[in-house]
């Protein structure tokens, strides 16, 4: 019974050593997916003026806006513009600042991919710091990250320091 309740107060020390070690390393906040698209009230010239801006002088990607690509749709000045507004912000950090566009643009957390054409995020935690672009397809956590197995390893050391 006495070993029993060891092991028990051990499993209970080694639980709150990862959820401290988490939370003091930032795995505590949580983080929502962010994009940068156009608004939907944004008048036709200003979204195209701005555009025209983000694709040039701003050094957006817009190769996958371009005929062919798989974000063109020629059609849809909406979607064309979120897309260069997206890349522009990623590459110069994710804020409503960066996402302004004279007003034509706004950030947004859903998603605006569609079909094959596939927008980068960026992030916020739950405290308001972006961080940089994200094209994770899911929320997990990277559990084989080099930062990740050195924690886990710091961990077992300091827990095998304990029983020994």
């Amino acid at each position: 019974m006495g070993s029993r309740f060891f092991t028990g107060d051990l499993l209970f020390l080694l639980f709150s050593l990862i959820s401290a070690v988490t939370v003091a390393e930032g795995g505590g906040t949580s983080a929502r997916e962010l994009w940068c698209v156009a608004k939907n009230n944004a008048e036709d010239a200003a979204l195209q003026s701005a555009l025209d801006w983000t694709c040039g002088p701003g050094g957006a990607d817009c190769v996958p806006i371009q005929n062919g690509g798989p974000c063109y749709d020629g059609s849809d000045l909406q979607k064309t513009a979120s897309y260069a507004f997206n890349d522009y912000c990623i590459k110069h950090g994710l804020s409503d600042e960066t996402c302004n566009f004279s007003n034509t643009a706004a950030l947004t957390s859903l998603n605006p991919s569609y079909n094959k054409c596939k927008f980068p995020s960026g992030s916020s935690s739950s405290n308001g710091n972006f961080s940089g672009p994200s094209t994770t397809d899911s929320g997990t956590a990277d559990l084989l990250s080099s930062s990740t197995i050195y924690r886990w390893n710091r961990l077992l050391l300091f827990a095998t320091v304990l029983v020994f």
